[in-house]
């Protein structure tokens, strides 16, 4: 099969940078929704919404369900999709449920940074100095708000680490996920790919559902219709949208510079998460923002 060509210029950096936005929007709605759901049930019913829609676009597209590929390309995705989606946004949501949306924003930029350094060791992408001080610029950030004493918001020390731990494991399993797709996207149907990884994820949360001892509290908040329409919404911008968005990204660039670029969500985050859930503002929250930022701008600047 050829490759997919890439539409118009920096296609792959503009759809990276949209997953992003999409994320941001779904992360607060996600924020909503994870005060009456846990992550398990949050994000099987995300999945499960999305491959809904992802076959119904297939269709209306006449995209194939099953293109010519080589059986090991279906396990590949499969398996990145069973780490990225089904261990990486479980992980996620637990850690957003602990810390908030704006602590949660400030730890996710640790994903550009385990990216690039999986990237370049497996892929052969070059980190080049001023990457490597991003990088710590990034982890001087999560350390900052690891020890900020002057918030006031109603984190407990305990799950303040909690959160920030579950938070940095969900970006290394995104990594991981990524190192293991990258070097077949070229040769695979965007929306394919992004169908098969995330019928991957759903594939792990199902078995976990199964065995788990709680099943039936699980499905009693998957059955509730009070959330059904803001868990519509945010499986609609953070599965849907964000998800084909994102897998553009790394089919048509780099996977450092689309990762950099996806961590622009960081900022829509840190902002949306003031306005619309009023959580607070500190110093030290702003510092471990800008370090951040700062961190992510000199990754995005010398990637290449």
């Amino acid at each position: 099969m050829l490759p997919e060509q890439t539409v118009f210029a920096h296609q792959g950096e503009l759809m990276a940078l949209s997953a992003g936005l999409f994320w941001a929007v779904a992360v607060i709605l996600f924020r909503i929704t994870g005060r009456d759901m846990r992550p398990l049930s949050l994000n099987l019913f995300k999945c499960t919404f999305c491959i809904g829609l992802f076959l119904i676009t297939s269709l209306v597209l006449r995209e194939p369900l099953f293109p010519d590929l080589p059986l090991h390309t279906y396990g590949i995705m499969l398996l990145s999709g069973l780490v990225g989606i089904g261990v990486s946004d479980t992980l996620f949501f637990a850690s957003l449920n602990r810390l908030g949306a704006g602590f949660s924003a400030i730890v996710n930029c640790s994903y550009s940074p385990l990216v690039i350094i999986l990237a370049a060791l497996f892929l052969g992408e070059r980190m080049r100095p001023l990457q490597l001080a991003g990088v710590g610029m990034i982890i001087g950030a999560v350390l900052i708000i690891s020890r900020d004493e002057n918030d006031r918001s109603p984190i407990r020390r305990k799950d303040l680490l909690a959160g920030i731990a579950l938070g940095l494991a969900a970006m290394l399993s995104m990594a991981v996920s990524i190192v293991i797709m990258k070097p077949y996207l070229p040769q695979v149907p965007l929306l394919w790919a992004t169908l098969v990884r995330t019928v991957g994820g759903l594939a792990l949360l199902a078995v976990g559902f199964s065995f788990n001892p709680r099943r039936r509290d699980y499905a009693a908040e998957m059955r509730n219709p009070r959330l059904w329409l803001p868990l519509a919404a945010s499986s609609f911008f953070g599965g849907y949208l964000a998800f084909t968005a994102w897998m553009g990204g790394m089919k048509y660039t780099l996977a450092s510079t689309a990762a950099a670029l996806n961590q622009m969500s960081t900022i829509f985050i840190f902002i949306l998460g003031i306005i619309i859930l009023k959580e607070s503002v500190t110093q030290g929250k702003i510092l471990a923002l800008v370090l951040a930022l700062g961190g992510v701008v000199l990754i995005t600047f010398t990637a290449g």
